[in-house]
């Protein structure tokens, strides 16, 4: 092969990203989906300064400014009494220390913005309906055999394709996910449905014994999500809970807890259920690259939503994987190595980040004594986290 090709599994966030940031390093791509039309569920994403600017020097700024929204501050509440803890100012904030915005957006719209900028780059061939079947390697390339019959052969093979990765599983059986004990309550409602008192244009996180809430806007501020994570066990058959059900147990849920959390609950008719999945926190450079194959985003290292990085990993794994992929003077396999290299103890850092934190937003008893009053007295210093939005060299 005299051009570098790189095969892409899976066409969620990370995967779009990953072709995205190559396309524009000129590596050709062939992206492989299971599904037959890229979609994603209704949910919201927070997307923080250090992925922000990563998504706008693909050149994503305009489309980011059409459908996302830019809140000017993030507000931390007590569930029972809505007594303000702390607040984190954003906006002109966020761009004067980290060199760019703090973004909220709706899942669909950041997959529909990468997808478009991906058919306009014009290096990405999009194999859609084609769900993998066998993955091999050599010292030469990698062999993928998929659905349809093909066969193809690429110098490397990107795992994007989620928590329960197909491509994973050929190059670890050491992974398996595993249920964490918590479940997401997951809705967006338009805030033009909502009384005036209920719609908002700031983050705002909701701390609770063993549960917490979200909300922020999404879609230019038009609608609102909202998303509300308790302790539990999961269901048996997730697949078939009705929404009803979903909310009698988060009315439940919502007990004792200030009247103004209790409203939105109760104004928000559909709820979605999830329960949260993960693996064991990374370890070693060992557990992302594998000769010629390379795991990245969920597939990789899947995250608690507590630091509100899952997406933003897997932007930056992207962005780090065009970067040594372009290098010309390094093979394949050492390249994914090198990329191993260089992320695996920034995810890490940021799983164990994202489990402590829900281990402090839950808190109860005199944790959350302390919780609360070292919130209101540092407030902003607890809540910012330059080491993450600073991005890193990669």
């Amino acid at each position: 092969m005299t051009q570098k090709k790189v095969l892409v599994v899976g066409g969620g966030i990370g995967g779009l990203a990953t072709a995205l940031a190559c396309g524009a390093r000129g590596l050709p791509v062939q992206l492989i989906e299971k599904k037959a039309t890229l979609s994603e569920v209704g949910a919201g994403i927070q997307l923080s300064p250090n992925v922000v600017r990563l998504l706008e020097g693909w050149g994503l700024r305009s489309g980011l400014d059409a459908v996302a929204c830019f809140p000017p501050l993030l507000q931390v509440r007590s569930a029972q009494s809505a007594a303000l803890l702390g607040q984190l100012s954003l906006g002109a904030r966020a761009v004067r220390r980290y060199g760019a915005r703090y973004a909220t957006i709706a899942r669909v719209d950041l997959q529909n913005l990468l997808l478009h900028a991906v058919q306009a780059q014009g290096s990405t061939q999009l194999l859609l309906n084609n769900a993998l079947q066998l993955v091999s390697q050599d010292t030469h390339a990698v062999q993928v055999t998929t659905t349809d019959g093909h066969q193809r052969r690429a110098n490397v093979v990107i795992g994007a394709d989620g928590l329960w990765s197909h491509v994973r599983d050929f190059v670890r059986t050491d992974a398996q996910p595993r249920f964490s004990g918590h479940l997401a309550y997951r809705a967006m409602v338009p805030q033009a449905a909502l009384p005036l008192a209920l719609r908002s244009e700031v983050i705002t996180a909701w701390l609770g014994p063993r549960f917490h809430a979200v909300q922020y806007p999404v879609h230019g501020g038009q609608w609102l999500n909202v998303v509300v994570i308790v302790e539990g066990p999961s269901p048996q058959d997730i697949h078939h809970w009705d929404h009803e059900a979903n909310a009698r147990d988060l009315h439940t849920h919502m007990d004792g807890t200030a009247s103004a959390l209790q409203d939105l609950v109760a104004a928000i008719k559909v709820w979605r259920l999830w329960p949260l999945n993960g693996l064991p926190h990374l370890r070693s450079a060992k557990e992302l690259a594998f000769g010629r194959i390379a795991l990245m985003g969920d597939a990789a290292h899947p995250m608690l939503p507590y630091l509100a990085q899952g997406a933003g990993m897997a932007i930056e794994d992207a962005a780090a994987l065009a970067d040594v992929l372009a290098q010309s003077d390094v093979g394949d396999a050492a390249a994914l190595e090198r990329y191993a290299q260089n992320r695996w103890r920034r995810n890490a850092r940021v799983q164990a980040r994202a489990q402590r934190n829900g281990e402090i937003f839950h808190a109860t008893g005199l944790q959350r004594w302390g919780r609360d009053t070292a919130m209101q007295v540092l407030g902003q210093r607890l809540l910012d986290v330059p080491w993450l939005y600073m991005g890193e060299r990669v």
